[in-house]
């Protein structure tokens, strides 16, 4: 490492930008079988964890703007992983409800953390403490941005 502070491997945004690509490259041949991309398998993610939800609630939880998520949506509904819907007592609030298609995937689902752990060919622990840092610097950078959640995905 050079002491240029303009020097490429000396940018967190490089280290960051490069692993990101390379990581979510990883993830393509596996969700493959399950007719997903990253993005949407991001959304199903968040509605294993809780369904019905608002496309609003997936958008904050993701980290999306609304205009990024909506093709997504209307995707995984075309495949059948999905339904969404007008809520009748405020039409600005979109209701997306996971099918009976769509809670079974997630049994299929549940093998890709492991092989990806098993493609990166890293310890299980490493992994666990780089998300937990990767976490802590999503939630500084939440904490700028004035993000109320920058202080609840530290916690």
């Amino acid at each position: 490492m050079t002491d240029d502070p303009l020097a490429l491997d000396r940018q967190v945004c490089f280290a960051l930008a490069a692993t990101s690509r390379s990581v979510i490259g990883l993830y393509r041949p596996v969700l493959e079988p399950l007719g997903l991309t990253h993005p949407q398998y991001l959304v199903m993610l968040a509605l294993w964890e809780r369904s019905p939800r608002t496309a609003r609630d997936i958008a904050d939880a993701l980290y999306l703007e609304p205009p990024t998520l909506s093709p997504l949506l209307k995707r995984l509904e075309a495949i059948g992983y999905l339904t969404r819907e007008r809520n009748p007592e405020n039409e600005r609030e979109l209701q997306v409800e996971l099918t009976e298609r769509g809670r079974a995937l997630r049994r299929q689902a549940e093998e890709v953390p492991g092989r990806i752990v098993e493609r990166l060919g890293v310890p299980l622990a490493m992994l666990e403490e780089t998300r937990d840092r990767l976490t802590d610097l999503l939630a500084a950078t939440r904490r700028i941005d004035g993000d109320p959640r920058g202080d609840d995905a530290a916690a």
